[in-house]
C-alpha cells in the first residue's frame, strides 16, 4: 500500500491485521454486497438501475419495514425483479413490537426489544407473514427474535417451508461476542449480522466461532453508530469472510415504517447507497483486487422463486 514504506522509515507502525480467514461462500466467492432499506418495487428498481449505470453487482436487498405492510402485488414485484437479475430480496418479518401497543420498546431502555414479536398472537402474524410472502415467491426474511428462529428453523426442518429459504438474522439482534453468534447458528440462522462498530480483531473472533456467512454494514445509518469505512472493506472481507458488505447511509432519515409518503426519498437514498458501495469498490481494486465477489444469483442466495407454487403443508 502506497506510504507503507515511507512510514515504517519514519517508525511509524499498524498492528498486525489478523489472519485471513479461510472460509467462503458455496461459490467459492469472498464476497457479496448488500443494499439494505430497499422498502418497496419502486426503490428496488432504483438500486437495480443505479447499479446497472455504474456496473455495480448487487447480491442482496433488505427490506425493513416489514413485509406485512406491502401489499401482495408489491411483494410479486419485488420478486419478479430479484428473480429476474438474480438478487435475493429479503424481507423484515412483522409484526413486531415496535409497531404494537405496548410502549416498553419505545422507551430509552426499550429498543433490544423492538425487533422482536411480543406474545404468541404476534408470532402467529408472523409465521403468517413469512407464509404469505413464500407463496409470492420470496426466499430470504430478516429475524430479529430468536423464539421465531427457532420455530421458523422447526417448521423448515419438518418440510413446511421450502428449503432454500434463508433466514437472516437482523442487526437488532446482533450478537456482541463469538458465543452468541454460535448461539444464533445452532438455532438456524442462514446469514447473521454482527454490530456495525465491530473492530479487525472483533471480527476475527466472530469468524473463529462459526462459518456461517457475517453481514455487516460498512456505513451504517446515524441509529447504528454512523460507521462509514468503505476504504477499509478489503481488511474487513480479509478476515471475515463470507462477509456480505452492507452499505447504509449516514446523515439520512429514518424510514421505517414508509411508504408512498417516502418513495422518494427512500429511491434516493437507495441511490446514494450504490454509489458508496461503488467507491467502496474502487478502493477494494486498488489495495486488493484479487478478492473475489459472488455472480448474480449465486449458490446459497435466497433469490425468489416466483414459478414455483408453495402453500403450507402443501395445500
Amino acid at each position: 500500500m502506497f506510504g507503507d514504506d515511507f512510514l515504517a522509515a519514519k517508525g511509524y507502525s499498524i498492528e498486525p491485521a489478523p489472519s485471513a480467514s479461510t472460509c467462503r461462500f458455496p461459490d467459492g466467492a469472498q464476497f457479496r454486497v448488500e443494499i439494505p432499506s430497499v422498502e418497496g418495487p419502486k426503490v428496488l428498481a432504483a438500486v437495480v438501475d443505479s447499479a446497472e449505470a455504474v456496473g455495480l453487482t448487487v447480491n442482496r436487498v433488505s427490506q425493513g419495514s416489514g413485509a406485512m405492510l406491502l401489499t401482495s402485488a408489491e411483494i410479486r414485484d419485488m420478486a419478479e425483479m430479484g428473480e429476474e437479475h438474480g438478487i435475493e430480496v429479503s424481507l423484515f418479518t412483522g409484526p413486531r413490537q415496535e409497531y404494537d401497543i405496548g410502549n416498553h420498546s419505545r422507551a430509552l431502555d426499550g429498543a433490544s426489544l423492538a425487533g422482536q414479536q411480543r406474545s404468541v398472537r404476534q408470532l402467529r402474524y408472523a409465521l403468517e407473514d413469512v407464509a404469505r410472502a413464500v407463496e409470492l415467491g420470496i426466499r430470504s426474511f430478516l429475524i430479529a427474535d430468536i423464539g421465531l428462529l427457532s420455530v421458523l428453523h422447526d417448521l423448515q426442518a419438518a418440510g413446511d417451508l421450502p428449503a432454500e429459504v434463508v433466514w437472516k438474522v437482523s442487526v437488532m439482534q446482533a450478537p456482541s461476542n463469538p458465543a452468541s453468534l454460535r448461539v444464533i447458528a445452532d438455532l438456524g440462522a442462514s446469514t447473521a449480522n454482527i454490530p456495525s462498530d465491530t473492530s479487525l480483531h472483533e471480527l476475527a473472533e466472530f469468524r473463529s466461532s462459526s462459518a456461517i456467512p457475517l453481514d455487516l454494514y460498512v456505513e451504517s445509518p446515524d441509529a447504528m453508530a454512523g460507521v462509514v469505512r468503505g476504504q477499509e472493506m478489503s481488511e474487513l472481507i480479509r478476515v471475515g469472510s463470507p462477509l456480505y458488505v452492507k452499505f447504509g447511509l449516514r446523515n439520512s432519515r429514518p424510514l421505517y415504517p414508509s411508504g408512498e409518503h417516502l418513495v422518494e426519498e427512500a429511491s434516493t437514498i437507495a441511490r446514494e447507497k450504490v454509489h458508496r458501495a461503488t467507491v467502496a469498490l474502487e478502493w477494494l481494486q486498488r489495495l486488493a483486487p484479487e478478492l473475489v465477489q459472488s455472480k448474480p444469483g449465486a449458490v446459497g442466495l435466497g433469490v425468489p422463486i416466483t414459478a414455483a407454487s408453495w402453500f403450507p403443508n402443501g395445500g
